[in-house]
C-alpha cells in the first residue's frame, strides 16, 4: 500500500468516502485498472486490519460468492466459519403452515452462504492493501465536497485537498457526502430494533433458516456451524431495553419459548447488539462526478437479506460502467457514464426496496386483514410455481 503523499494537494482519479464493505469491495473492483484511487475512513487502520465482531452474519447469494470470488477476496474468507443455508422456511404466527424452500430445487448445495460481517471486512481490507495503485487514509473525515465541469475536489480533516474525476460516497445510509451534495433520500423508520446474537442450542439445525413472522415482532434462526444460530430479533423500539437487558437465563428462556422450542435448550454465547431499522433510498445516485454506492444508495430493512448483497451488486455495476468508460478511452466521471450505472441499479433495487417494505409493514401489522393476508400468501407462494421459482430466484442470484 503507498503512503500518502505529504503535500496537503493531491491529485486522485477516484476518491472513495468510507472503508467499509461497498467502498473497500469497489476498490477491489478497479484494483486491475491503472487508475489511482483513495479512500478515506473515519476508523483507525487497526480498525479495518481486524474489526471486531458485530453480530451481523451475512446471507451472500451465489452472485454475491461469484463477486468476492472474482475480486480474490472469497479466499481470503477461512472456510471454516462459512455455513451454507441448504433449506429456509417461513412461519407464520402461531400457525403450523410452513413456505417451504430446498437447495435441491436449485440444482446447488445450497441457497446461500452465512459468513460474518466482519470476517468479509477484513478480507476486502487484506485485498486492496495489497494493490500499489490503492492508498487508504484512516483516522479522516471528509470536511468538504465539490464537484466542477472537469473535476471534484475533496478537503479532509487532516488539511488536505483531493482533486480527482470521481467522489463515491459509501459512507452509510446516514451519508454526510450525500447531503453535502444536496441530494435528498426517503427514509422509512420502522420504529423497531433488530437484535443479533450467536446462541447453541440441543438440537441440530441441519442447516435450516427459519423467518417466524410474529405478531408486531420477528424472529429469524439463522444455522451457523454445528449446533449454534444466529439469532435476529426485530421489535418495537420501546421494548429493546428489556430483552437487552434481560438476565441470559431469562433471555434463553425467552427466546428458546418464541421459537416453539423447536431446537431444545439454547444458550447465549456472546454478547448481544442492537441496531435501529431504518430503511433508505436515496432520490438520486449520481451527481456531477459523484456516485452513491452501499447503504448511501440504498438501506434495506434485513428481512430479505438483500442489504448486502445490493451493495455488493451495486459497486459491480459501478465498476463496469467505469470500466466500459476506460476501455473506449472516456472520461468515466461525466454524467452520461454514471446515469448509466443509476439506471441500471434503481432497476435492480427499486423493486427490492418497495418490495421489502411491503413485507415489512405487512408481516409486522396485527390487524384481521394483515392476519387473512399474510397466511393466504404463504400458500399462494408454496403452491403457484412461477411465484415460488421467482422468491428462489431472488433469494439465491445464480448466476447464468
Amino acid at each position: 500500500m503507498k503512503k500518502i503523499n505529504s503535500k496537503n494537494n493531491v491529485k486522485r482519479d477516484i476518491v472513495i468516502i468510507g472503508g467499509g464493505p461497498a467502498g473497500l469491495s469497489l476498490a477491489c473492483s478497479l484494483a486491475d485498472t491503472h487508475l489511482k484511487i483513495t479512500i478515506i475512513e473515519k476508523q483507525s487502520a487497526k480498525h479495518l486490519s481486524s474489526p471486531s465482531y458485530d453480530g451481523r452474519e451475512i446471507a451472500l447469494t451465489h452472485f454475491s460468492k461469484k463477486i468476492l470470488e472474482d475480486l480474490g477476496v472469497w479466499k481470503h474468507i477461512p472456510s471454516s466459519p462459512i455455513s451454507p443455508i441448504k433449506e429456509a422456511k417461513v412461519l407464520d404466527g402461531n400457525s403450523s403452515y410452513v413456505l417451504h424452500f430446498d437447495s435441491h430445487k436449485v440444482h446447488k448445495e445450497a441457497l446461500g452462504y452465512l459468513v460474518s460481517n466482519h470476517l468479509i471486512k477484513k478480507a476486502l481490507y487484506k485485498k486492496v492493501i495489497t494493490r500499489p495503485n490503492i492508498e487508504i487514509i484512516t483516522n479522516t473525515s471528509v470536511v468538504e465536497v465539490n464537484s466542477k465541469k472537469q473535476y471534484a475536489t475533496v478537503k479532509t480533516s487532516n488539511k488536505k485537498t483531493l482533486r480527482t474525476s470521481l467522489i463515491v460516497a459509501a459512507d452509510s445510509r446516514f451519508s454526510q457526502t450525500r447531503e453535502n451534495m444536496g441530494i435528498s433520500a426517503s427514509i422509512n423508520d420502522f420504529e423497531r430494533v433488530a437484535i443479533v446474537c450467536r446462541m447453541q442450542h440441543e438440537k441440530r439445525h441441519h442447516n435450516i433458516a427459519y423467518e417466524c413472522f410474529y405478531y408486531g415482532e420477528t424472529l429469524a434462526v439463522l444455522p451457523l456451524m454445528k449446533n449454534t444460530s444466529s439469532i435476529i430479533m426485530t421489535i418495537p423500539a420501546e421494548k429493546s431495553e428489556i430483552l437487552m437487558n434481560m438476565s441470559k437465563k431469562k433471555f434463553n428462556f425467552c427466546i428458546a419459548n418464541k421459537f416453539k422450542n423447536k431446537f431444545g435448550e439454547m444458550k447465549l454465547l456472546n454478547e448481544r447488539y442492537s441496531y435501529p431499522l431504518v430503511g433508505v433510498y436515496a432520490d438520486r445516485f449520481v451527481a456531477n462526478r459523484f456516485a452513491l454506492i452501499g447503504d448511501a444508495a440504498v438501506g434495506m430493512h434485513p428481512v430479505t437479506a438483500h442489504g448486502f448483497n445490493l451493495g455488493l451488486r451495486g459497486q459491480n455495476t459501478l465498476s463496469l460502467q467505469i470500466k466500459f468508460a476506460l476501455k473506449r478511452k472516456l472520461d468515466f466521471g461525466l454524467q452520461n457514464i454514471l446515469e448509466k450505472y443509476e439506471m441500471k441499479h434503481r432497476r435492480a433495487s427499486k423493486p427490492l426496496y418497495l418490495g421489502t417494505n411491503a413485507i415489512v409493514k405487512l408481516y409486522t401489522g396485527d390487524s384481521l386483514f394483515s392476519k387473512i393476508a399474510r397466511k393466504a400468501m404463504l400458500r399462494v407462494g408454496n403452491n403457484f410455481t412461477p411465484i415460488k421459482n421467482k422468491i428462489i430466484d431472488q433469494l439465491t442470484e445464480i448466476p447464468l
